[in-house]
């Protein structure tokens, strides 16, 4: 196999302490962060807080700033991307969030086409899609929403259970739950929006986290079975660790290279997943090396279990 890094005999258990604090760090921005998507605080897409997105096209050439320009009075809120090298030229995504209730969307749609027509009466726009999302449709799909990441950690604790043990089962989880807490808090830190799209890539990095820790719990329990007998649980972990570092990080690298490509050529569209994903595959790695087994070890210290 190709190595970006030689063998190594590194310390990872030894330096445990020190990420466990780093990690707390980061699990309590995630719960901060949780809270206030809980509490609706957070700054949430239209998918959750209700809203409207409205795909337009112009027949001549129009910059976000004329448009910024004649919304902003009634539209105080409104976020405009522009969609570059797309099927339409001159295309604009319009989102608006919050309507005060049940129904108004369809009168905030109106009322923007009637602004664009007097605004731009010598040139003529097509609306080629709308999406509008009410206030009770959009905190169905929040909640929805949590109960997906909350099923999704239960079935790792089933997993990881079966296939190895329990207390792997609930190292694995806590693992997964601080990559997932960590990038949502980094994410609302960095003032990106919690949408749908973040909520998918929050999944598919719990499952690339996972996959990494299943690979090591794999290898400690190949490995124990000759260091088990002579009492050094923890030396059979950290040289573990050590064997799959490589492959950690090949695996690592290349889906960098295709996360980095899809939030640079990706689109403005693509750029919250991307990014969640850039994270999480940085955060994911660093877990399945300082957190997930360092925990089992921890354990073993305080309880020793026969690691199956």
């Amino acid at each position: 196999m190709f190595r970006i890094i030689p063998d190594t005999n590194l310390n990872f258990i030894g330096a445990r302490k020190i990420s466990f604090v780093i990690s707390l760090a980061l699990i309590a921005l995630g719960i901060f962060a949780l809270f206030t998507v809980l509490t609706g605080s957070a700054n949430l897409g239209i998918d959750f807080a209700g809203g409207m997105m409205v795909y337009i096209t112009f027949e001549k050439p129009v910059s976000i700033e004329e448009l910024r320009t004649v919304l902003i009075t009634d539209y105080p809120d409104a976020q405009i991307t522009e969609l570059k090298n797309f099927e339409r030229p001159n295309a604009f995504i319009i989102k608006t969030k919050r309507p005060q209730a049940e129904g108004e969307g369809q009168t905030r749609l109106d009322t923007m086409e009637g602004i664009l027509t007097k605004s731009f009466s010598g040139n003529k726009f097509e609306v080629i899609s709308e999406h509008i999302i009410g206030p009770a449709v959009g905190e169905t799909l929040r909640n929805d929403a949590q109960k997906a990441v909350l099923l999704s950690l239960l079935g790792i604790i089933l997993y990881i259970w079966v296939r190895f043990d329990f207390r792997s089962g609930i190292a694995a989880t806590i693992a997964t739950f601080h990559d997932v807490l960590a990038v949502l808090g980094i994410m609302l830190l960095m003032g990106y929006e919690f949408d749908l799209l973040l909520v998918t890539a929050l999944l598919t990095l719990g499952g690339y986290s996972l996959t990494d820790t299943v690979v090591v719990f794999d290898r400690i329990r190949e490995n124990l079975k000759k260091w088990r007998s002579k009492g050094e649980f923890a030396t059979a972990v950290n040289h573990s660790i050590n064997e799959v570092l490589s492959r950690t990080f090949n695996t690592s690298i290349s889906t960098l290279f295709v996360v980095t490509a899809l939030f640079l050529f990706g689109g403005e569209v693509l750029k919250t997943f991307a990014l969640a994903m850039i994270l999480g595959v940085i955060v994911g790695t660093y877990s399945s090396i300082f957190v997930a087994s360092p925990i089992v070890v921890e354990w073993e210290f305080r309880s020793p279990k026969r690691f199956k």
